[in-house]
């Protein structure tokens, strides 16, 4: 099993292809590294491609404190261990966003371009609905909770769609088999500081894109990103919600690859 020891932690992380340059793929909270399988598929004939899972979800060691900064700290330490001294497009959705701004602000050279999915620079405005739900997740396990989770990770198009039921299914098996002490990394997200006044020292090509069905960030807070960051796109993933990269694979695969090719 591959894994990093990264700032105390065990992290795990899969790299596939043989290309010249990298994109490491980070993921958006109560999923996984297999968040970004067709992305993986589609890019590795021609990049080498690394995913990973944040530490306390996943297969990596949920140990110290899990707020943003310390999977910031991750991800340069990770990135600085598989890939020195080249730097590499990163790939961050919602959870994996705030990691992804947080690095191209910090550590700009660490990175040739960033792509931002799903995403927002702001503190959470939801703040007491997630607690309670993670709360409930805390108590009785995350079956009570899974349908609400699923219905806010995912579209109204995705859910509503027959061809889609198998892969609502396997990520609402992958939310009910997280142990109880997940819920402190949805903590992480759900107190996490907002870095806006930030988005102004990133001056990489950024691309900035949002399913037109999201309701967790909507296409506002994206916006607002893009407005902010001077070299940046906007772009809108039709008939996807808050898993752009699952809902809508083919769509985001040809946006990341005109955007980095």
């Amino acid at each position: 099993m591959p894994t990093q020891l990264i700032n105390g932690a065990q992290i795990y992380f899969e790299r596939s292809g043989e290309g010249d340059e990298t994109i490491v793929f980070s993921h958006g909270l109560l999923f996984n590294h297999h968040m970004w399988d067709a992305q993986v598929d589609y890019f590795k004939n021609k990049f080498c491609c690394i995913t990973y899972d944040h530490r306390g979800q996943g297969q990596s060691e949920s140990i110290g404190s899990l707020d943003m900064d310390t999977l910031y700290e991750d991800a340069a330490a990770l990135i600085e261990a598989l890939s020195p001294g080249k730097p590499v497009h990163f790939v961050g959705l919602s959870m994996g966003g705030f990691v992804g701004m947080r690095l191209a602000a910090r550590r700009p050279h660490l990175l040739k371009s960033l792509v931002l999915l799903d995403t927002s620079a702001d503190t959470e405005p939801n703040k007491m609905k997630y607690i309670l739900l993670n709360q409930v997740f805390g108590w009785g396990g995350a079956k009570l909770v899974s349908k609400k989770v699923i219905s806010i990770l995912f579209g109204k198009s995705s859910l509503e769609d027959p061809s889609k039921k198998s892969t609502l299914e396997r990520w609402k098996n992958t939310i009910e088999s997280h142990p109880k002490n997940i819920t402190k990394a949805v903590a992480g997200v759900i107190h996490r500081t907002g870095v806006y006044e930030e988005l102004s020292n990133i001056n990489i090509k950024t691309l900035v894109a949002v399913g037109n069905e999201d309701v967790a960030t909507a296409p506002a807070k994206a916006k607002r990103i893009h407005q902010a960051i001077s070299n940046s796109q906007f772009e809108l993933i039709s008939k996807a919600g808050h898993s752009a990269c699952v809902e809508q694979p083919d769509s985001v695969n040809q946006l990341i690859f005109e955007f980095i090719c």
